[in-house]
């Protein structure tokens, strides 16, 4: 058995807390709190320190540590990716503006510690979201990231991005 610590990351409004509370076997550890700027009009709660949740997946424990996506809550980020295994960086599809700050979180999660990261197209189930080749180019990821479809709030989809996530992270355990 393992136990993996994997930052769930993405702009704000991408559904980090939606897909933490989906699989996690637990109640979910949440700081969401009342908005209180301009953002209020889209969604009336935001996260301020993180979420946290925990999956069992087959023989593997995964702590799931959700981060803020409002850019004042930036200085968590570096204290959430500590000891960190992996990061999921999930993006809304539907939100084609928010790609660029995606691949800035990209940049700035692979600067705190060199570990493996999926990109997560969230909301693909929506009118309007971009194919996975779309959400490649706006993340600016690198040919070997995978990016996957999503839908955070059905525990199935959730559940495929974790296990992939897994097999990577035993990949690169594996000794060549």
């Amino acid at each position: 058995m393992s136990v993996y610590k994997i930052v769930v990351t993405g702009p704000f409004n991408s559904g980090k807390t939606q897909f933490v509370k989906t699989i996690s076997d637990i109640d979910v550890v949440s700081t969401e709190r009342k908005i209180t700027t301009e953002d209020r009009g889209i969604k009336s709660e935001t996260t301020v320190a993180m979420d946290y949740g925990r999956v069992r997946l087959d023989d593997d424990i995964l702590m799931l540590y959700g981060t803020p996506g409002q850019p004042r809550f930036d200085f968590m980020r570096e204290i959430l990716s500590s000891e960190m295994n992996a990061f999921l960086v999930l993006v809304d599809s539907t939100d084609t503006p928010s790609f660029p700050e995606a691949a800035d979180l990209i940049d700035q999660f692979s600067s705190f510690v060199d570990v493996p990261h999926l990109i997560v197209s969230n909301k693909t189930d929506l009118p309007g979201a971009a194919n996975l080749a779309a959400v490649r180019r706006g993340t600016k990821a690198a040919d070997h990231v995978t990016v996957m479809p999503c839908v955070a709030t059905q525990k199935s989809s959730v559940r495929q991005v974790l296990l992939q996530m897994v097999e990577i992270l035993k990949r690169e355990q594996t000794p060549e």
